[in-house]
């Protein structure tokens, strides 16, 4: 028997995306080498010749015969951790329409679990929110996820993202904070809610997404013009954190294996 592990994450046309990916992969991998279990990086679009099957392709190549795939992203609700799942054969069906096919796999499968919550991440937001901060007991957060419409998903995104803002609330000392989507729009609702709660409270928007990019650098500022808060757009890669995030996953997988 052979472990090996998959982080798969959305890809994107941009190199400068996918190294960020990639640069978290082999930082996972280095925290990883004394196990010698092997780690590949695979995308679910967009990246031609490192997408999911190719990824499986490789490792199994390798002779792994038991595989730990760890979804790189932000929420359970997301759709693509849905489609994935399924794709994998981890789930009986997808619970949203999707492209995908199912995968050909000969090894055996365990899904991990996208951040949603998770303390180490929530230790990045804190850095993220401390760099706009002045006095934090003055002062309320705002963090913002891209969302879902669609039931179920949507509550999913509002599960995690509440944790990971009451969190980062607690450990920081900030008056108050509060959670916004794009999908649906609900970041001037969530700014009127801190407003009414804490109306002399400077009000800090915090992006909970992987890299930058066209949400982080134009979805998110357009969405809060107007609305006299403060925003870097700084998301959660490059951070060491997130590699350890993805090694520790595996290492309690790999004690389970073992």
């Amino acid at each position: 028997m052979k472990p090996g592990i998959l982080v798969i994450s959305h890809g994107s046309r941009e190199n400068g995306w996918v190294s960020l990916v990639d640069e978290a992969v082999q930082s996972a991998r280095n925290l990883l080498s004394e196990s010698g279990v092997p780690v590949e990086a695979a995308f679910l679009e967009l990246v031609e010749g490192r997408l999911i099957q190719d990824g499986i392709d490789r490792l199994e190549a390798e002779g792994v015969t038991h595989l730990f795939a760890v979804p790189l992203f932000i929420s359970s609700g997301s759709k693509h951790v849905d489609e994935i799942g399924w794709a994998l054969g981890a789930y009986p069906e997808a619970r949203t329409e999707t492209e995908l096919s199912l995968l050909r796999m000969n090894a055996e499968l365990t899904y991990g679990k996208p951040i949603d919550d998770d303390p180490e991440i929530a230790q990045v937001l804190l850095e993220r929110v401390s760099s706009m901060s002045t006095d934090p007991a003055s002062e309320s957060l705002l963090f913002i996820g891209h969302g879902s419409d669609k039931p179920g998903f949507h509550e999913a995104w509002r599960r995690g993202l509440t944790a990971l803002a009451s969190k980062v609330r607690e450990r920081g000392g900030y008056a108050d904070a509060e959670i916004a989507m794009l999908r649906p729009d609900l970041a001037a609702t969530a700014v009127s809610a801190l407003r009414l709660r804490r109306p002399a409270a400077a009000v800090l928007a915090v992006p909970v997404f992987l890299s930058e990019g066209y949400f982080t650098q134009q979805v998110i500022p357009q969405r809060l013009a107007g609305l006299d808060c403060r925003y870097t757009g700084d998301a959660l890669m490059p951070h060491p954190q997130v590699a350890r995030w993805i090694a520790r996953q595996a290492s309690e997988w790999l004690r389970h294996f073992t």
